[in-house]
């Protein structure tokens, strides 16, 4: 998936993630990288209210995370995060995903993206650092059974027919597409076929100018805490979650309290709020 990452790259993105280079592609090390990027690189959305622009190329995603010290959504988070599982002799496919939202409906193709890593010794992995809330480590994509995490109880299943009576698979040997659950709730649908990087291209146009996409109705920034909750400033909302679930909250006041909370919550340094532009703005 991936032209190579340079050495020089890849050992400062394990800086900013605070890790040891693994000495091999194991499922240990790869629990251990999943987490510490949901802990320090944050799921935001900061970018599509400051007009910047979002470029699905492997460099540009790899400036934006590493260099600039930023996080993004999911095409960029899980877009950066495979290419560094890459570089450290992981086998990494990207899917593409539709997110189940009210009524149970599906979302737009190409919705999500997500990461499949084959480990050594055959493991067969989602990993997923670019969803928001969402489980911490990663999911054996083979297990049917429930899987429990520190964010719940989570299922991988084959999907049931959706509302055109496909359940996915292009030929009769393919599998059929994947729900994964979360306390018995369907978060999204997994498609099985490789894609690229480039095939999102339309995700991001869409969720980044739609009236319809949550990510131009609101601002959010959040990522998991060292003792397995979150922190989430939306707009000038502030909101610690203990892991038990239990919620703290609290309007930040001025805008210097504001770009602090960025700086020393998510290590995001601005210079000025964003605030939301609303739909349809961008193109």
């Amino acid at each position: 998936m991936t032209d190579g990452m340079d050495t020089a790259t890849t050992d400062a993105y394990l800086r900013r993630l605070g890790v040891e280079r693994p000495a091999r592609p194991t499922p240990d090390a790869l629990r251990e990288l999943h987490l510490r990027h949901l802990r320090t690189v944050p799921f935001e959305n900061l970018s599509v209210h400051l007009g910047e622009e979002i470029v699905l190329d492997e460099k540009r995603l790899l400036d934006k995370v590493v260099e600039a010290r930023r996080g993004g959504f999911c095409y960029e988070l899980n877009g950066a995060f495979g290419a560094l599982l890459t570089a450290l002799g992981y086998d990494v496919t990207l899917l593409a995903a539709r997110v189940y939202g009210e009524g149970g409906r599906l979302g737009i193709p190409y919705d999500h993206l997500a990461l499949r890593v084959r480990t050594e010794g055959g493991g067969d992995w989602l990993a997923d650092v670019g969803f928001g809330s969402h489980f911490h480590l990663p999911l054996a994509v083979g297990e049917r059974g429930e899987q429990r995490d520190p964010a719940g109880v989570f299922r991988v299943a084959e999907a049931e027919a959706d509302a055109a009576g496909v359940r996915g698979g292009h030929e009769a040997s393919d599998a059929a597409d994947l729900d994964v659950l979360r306390d018995g709730r369907p978060v999204y649908r997994l498609e099985t076929r490789p894609r690229t990087l480039a095939d999102f291209t339309a995700g991001v146009w869409w969720h980044r100018t739609s009236p319809h996409s949550h990510f131009t109705r609101s601002l959010v920034c959040s990522r998991v805490t060292e003792d397995g909750g979150r922190i989430t400033l939306s707009g000038r909302r502030l909101t610690r979650t203990a892991p038990d679930g239990t919620r703290q909250e609290r309007e930040t006041g001025s805008d210097a309290e504001v770009l602090g909370t960025y700086r020393d919550e998510f290590g995001i340094r601005m210079d000025a709020v964003p605030t939301v532009r609303g739909g349809g703005t961008g193109g």
